[in-house]
């Protein structure tokens, strides 16, 4: 059988590339060279911040491509693709919106170009953005801060999807808003999501969904792998995201994203 003409491999991070624990599988760093032998761009595709995916990515060898922020910021060799802020007054009602539902226990992070920005400061929540923001900042008020705003996202104690998600549907008429995780939503430009952010990254390349591959496991992959023929759903994967990718992995906690890899390039 012919093997397919792969350039582009797109791939979420969590509950999809890395493990339990939280790490990126070992074989990825055996297994990225290779990939740029063959001319196969490997793009990590990741609700986290750039700067973030750059510090995990950084033992990886030359320049990869990113799409970080659920899709509002895609870069190709160190070269931004593109870009989409939200309105600051959008972000403003957004930011009351969440500090008026005190009954719910939630943080906020503003997601900026330069930064992330949060104006709770507890251990706990500060923990839980820590992980996903490698650039963050303590501020008093966050309808202040001077940046371009990519992203705002919610974090819920709670199960996100029954909790804080109903209380923002409404902004759907005009924003994005997706559940990305258990705990968090993000709410961001209308159209913007990974989907439209891999289009891009193909555009900039020249190719088409026929030549990517994807990976994901969570709502907020959901476009990304309707824009890629060869389209991947993990093993615990949401069922919306099983219905809507054309094959499965195996589990995150397998190294399922490696495994379907190896199997493509030994083809």
């Amino acid at each position: 059988m012919t093997s397919p003409d792969i350039r582009l491999i797109a791939v979420d991070m969590d509950g999809t590339l890395l493990d339990a624990s939280g790490r990126i599988p070992d074989g990825l760093w055996r297994l990225l060279p290779r990939l740029r032998e063959r001319g196969i761009a490997f793009a990590p595709a990741s609700g986290r911040q750039l700067a973030t995916l750059q510090q995990q990515f950084a033992s990886a060898p030359g320049e990869l491509d990113y799409i970080a922020e659920n899709g509002a910021y895609v870069m190709r060799d160190g070269v931004e693709v593109s870009s989409d802020a939200v309105a600051p007054e959008f972000a403003a009602t957004v930011i009351d919106r969440v500090r008026r539902l005190d009954r719910l226990d939630l943080g906020l992070v503003v997601c900026g170009k330069r930064s992330a920005y949060i104006e709770r400061a507890d251990d706990a929540f500060h923990a839980e953005a820590d992980k996903y923001y490698a650039k963050l900042e303590i501020v008093e008020d966050l309808t202040v801060v001077d940046d371009q705003i990519l992203k705002l996202a919610i974090f819920d104690f709670a199960i996100a999807e029954h909790s804080v998600a109903p209380e923002m549907l409404d902004l759907r008429r005009t924003h994005q808003v997706v559940v990305s995780g258990q705990h968090w939503v993000d709410i961001m430009n209308s159209g913007v999501n990974k989907g439209r952010a891999l289009g891009r990254l193909q555009e900039a390349m020249g190719i088409g969904p026929e030549q990517t591959m994807a990976f994901g496991d969570y709502l907020n992959d959901l476009e990304l792998l309707q824009q890629a023929h060869w389209s991947y759903a993990m093993a615990e994967a949401h069922p919306d995201v099983a219905a809507v990718a054309r094959y499965r992995a195996p589990s995150h906690t397998e190294a399922g994203v490696l495994t379907v890899i190896e199997e493509f390039l030994a083809r």
